[in-house]
């Protein structure tokens, strides 16, 4: 479909100018849909950027957190979000979470109990559309030595081969390591199989003397908050 231009910035009423509101006022007093709007650029025929911005929030529930979710078939479907709009949004989106990651990155890591295990791996996988298992290796005083993505699956399981994770522990000389996936679902309850694959994974690593200390599963939940359910909190580890 291609996009119709409604008004140039210029055009548009001052209140609904949100490149001016930025330079005047600083990106603070922005609201979302005014920082979205300066992305897309340009509405369409009868909608301004902002209004479009608005349309844009409303589809993921008005949660920046499943925006970012969204893949080129939900944004496309909105009118007016082709594929330069799409595609600029949801780079700046991808950007959001990266900086986090970095900010992670770039100090030594200590991981020595659920909170910090979710702190460290959620922003990797909580937003995604498929399942991924990963495991992080520790130092005796629970030092970051290094993270590994063991599997990618779809919708509702992914596939965990033990072989893998102990192979990557002895690489990097780990003393102990932690696991942890996620739900696209929402659900944070362990199924099964997460409950046997834990027990194995304990099995072997107390064998191997390579410790297994904590095992999570996050999600984003329905509620539109990122969380984690965690085995060894209770006490399945």
């Amino acid at each position: 479909m291609n996009e119709k231009k409604y008004l140039s910035v210029k055009e548009w009423a001052e209140e609904d100018q949100p490149r001016e509101k930025l330079f005047a006022l600083g990106k603070k007093q922005l609201s979302n849909a005014e920082l979205i709007a300066i992305l897309l650029r340009t509405g369409v025929t009868g909608h301004s950027a902002v209004d479009l911005a608005k349309e844009v929030l409303a589809s993921a529930g008005n949660r920046l957190t499943d925006l970012s979710r969204a893949d080129f078939k939900q944004l496309n479907s909105i009118h007016g979000m082709a594929l330069a709009k799409s595609s600029t949004l949801m780079a700046a989106l991808e950007l959001g979470w990266r900086m986090q990651s970095e900010i992670n990155d770039n100090k030594e890591l200590i991981i020595n109990d659920s909170q910090s295990l979710f702190n460290y791996i959620a922003k990797m996988i909580v937003d995604l559309d498929h399942e991924e298992f990963w495991a992080i290796y520790l130092s005796n005083r629970g030092k970051v030595l290094g993270r590994q993505r063991i599997s990618v699956g779809g919708m509702t399981e992914t596939s965990v081969d033990p072989r893998i994770i102990f192979r990557g522990a002895l690489e990097v000389k780990a003393v102990s390591f932690t696991v942890a996936h996620n739900h696209p679902s929402g659900k944070l309850t362990p199924s099964r199989e997460d409950r046997e694959l834990t027990r194995r994974l304990q099995e072997a690593g107390d064998l191997m003397q390579i410790k297994l200390k904590e095992h999570i599963i996050v999600a984003i939940t329905p509620t539109g908050k990122a969380d984690y359910y965690s085995f060894h909190d209770n006490g399945l580890i």
